[in-house]
């Protein structure tokens, strides 16, 4: 045998191997007792699972459902990152850490797979793998851009509903209670978070901070930095909302000139960072005796990879202005 195919062996044995300790893992947890209605199996399913899949929101199957998605994560508990565990959550993602390592590596060695037997050469394989495996990474990357965005955009609705809602003599807590169901996701999503973290015992402060860093939003920043002062030394909340809503308002002003006037330069950045990348793969799988010879010399893909870096950095850094 050659070595080509003692790696083929060896990849499949471990797809093989890694099925069936799962799937024994599986027959093993589900002969146990469901989530039950315990405290317990509340707080884990408040924790693995999101919203939309608690048990009670889609009746006996979501249930049964959630349940199996539980005992699957404890099975699969050796995948789970904190890191990405808060990305997910940022990206208000349906899925859990495990799930989302499980599903990319096997994804990844699927298409290693097919890109070999179609093409008869491990390079392309080898292409496509690497690419797959990536892609989940930077997709839930650019889902988390564009919804801390969309949140940017609402902030300043948000701030308006609660400071009528404080000025009409509601609480603080009231008041948030009424931008969850007045606004539209994904500020309702975060603000659903907070009063939920804030009645199963956290303080206000600690689920507005929570907030606060899955946003990574320096005017959201501002805003809990205002409540936390104000709620400690006292004084007049809905003066202070004010105040801060029309310094937001200015700092967005400000930031979409700006940026409508380094669109283009953006622009340009991201694409000369992917076209090499782009036609890269493309070759690997339309020429790869071509892109063999070039990978024969390593100086080559290495100088390529370290220019594109630079000059992404490089352009980032020109329209990187700070408002």
């Amino acid at each position: 045998m050659t070595p080509a195919l003692y790696l083929a062996f060896g990849l499949t044995l471990l797809i093989v191997v890694l099925l069936v300790a799962t799937g024994i893992g599986l027959y093993v947890t589900l002969r146990g007792s469901g989530p039950g209605t315990s405290v317990g199996g509340r707080l884990q399913t408040y924790t693995y699972i999101h919203d939309q899949l608690r048990p009670g929101r889609a009746g006996l199957r979501g249930e049964r459902i959630t349940g199996i998605r539980l005992r699957f994560n404890r099975v699969l508990s050796i995948f789970i990152s904190r890191r990405l565990n808060d990305l997910l959550i940022s990206a208000n993602w349906p899925i859990t850490t495990s799930e989302f390592a499980l599903f990319r590596l096997l994804g990844s060695l699927l298409i290693f797979f097919l890109g070999w037997l179609l093409s008869g050469n491990l390079l392309p394989g080898l292409g496509l793998f690497l690419l797959v495996y990536i892609s989940p990474g930077f997709i839930l990357q650019q889902s988390i851009r564009r919804r801390r965005a969309r949140f940017d955009r609402q902030l300043v609705d948000v701030l308006v509903l609660m400071t009528g809602a404080v000025r009409a003599g509601y609480s603080l807590l009231q008041a948030l209670s009424v931008v969850e169901q007045e606004i539209k996701p994904p500020a309702s999503e975060e603000i659903s978070r907070v009063t939920r973290e804030i009645e199963l015992g956290r303080s206000l402060a600690d689920a507005l901070d929570a907030m606060a860093a899955r946003m990574e939003n320096d005017d959201l920043q501002l805003v809990v930095t205002s409540i936390n002062i104000n709620q400690q030394v006292g004084g007049n909340m809905a003066t202070m909302l004010e105040a801060v809503t029309a310094t937001i308002r200015e700092r967005q002003r400000l930031f979409g000139e700006i940026r409508a006037q380094t669109s283009q330069q953006r622009f340009t950045g991201v694409f000369l960072t992917l076209l090499p990348v782009i036609v890269g793969a493309a070759l690997m799988v339309l020429n790869p005796d071509y892109m063999s010879t070039l990978f024969d010399i390593a100086c080559i893909p290495i100088g390529a990879l370290v220019g594109i870096i630079i000059g992404n950095i490089l352009v980032n850094r020109m329209v990187d202005i700070k408002v």
